[in-house]
């Protein structure tokens, strides 16, 4: 059982997604800084005055749980893009240009579809000569556009 577990772990997609979680934690705690120091601050400077943050106070003046805090809602919003982007950028991108060597396909994009008139499932290549659910032919491709252009 050890074994089994042990072969489990050290899968070539375990070990990668783990690597990608680390990377991420370290770039979710920089991002974090950013957006609090950086970020929430100028946010914060739109509100003017000497308010605690762009919002409003809805209770008694002062008290920090009766405050409706727009400016950390728009800071955790920029944080969120920010981190996706990086995230997207720094580990999606190399991980799949990585895997194109290999010959692997990851995050591979839809191609188009097209749709079996005989039992209406929708996720058919547009090159397919039969519906893989039903199996009744389908109409080819260039026989579509010319039926639609008379």
């Amino acid at each position: 059982m050890l074994k089994s577990f042990k072969g489990f772990l050290m899968r070539g997609d375990i070990v990668t997604v783990a690597v990608a979680l680390i990377i991420a934690l370290a770039f979710s705690t920089l991002i974090k800084a950013f957006t609090d120091f950086v970020i929430n601050p100028i946010v914060t400077r739109f509100q003017g005055g000497s308010s605690v943050g762009l919002g409003w106070q809805l209770g008694k003046s002062g008290n920090v749980a009766t405050y409706l805090n727009i400016g950390q809602f728009i800071s955790a919003v920029i944080y969120f893009i920010i981190f996706m982007a990086v995230v997207f950028f720094l580990i999606v991108l190399p991980y799949k240009s990585y895997q194109q060597r290999r010959g692997v396909s990851v995050f591979k994009e839809d191609g188009p579809e097209k749709t079996c008139p005989a039992c209406l499932s929708e996720d058919l290549p547009k090159a397919a000569s039969k519906c893989k659910y039903c199996g009744t032919d389908q109409p080819s491709p260039g026989a579509a556009t010319a039926g639609a252009s008379m």
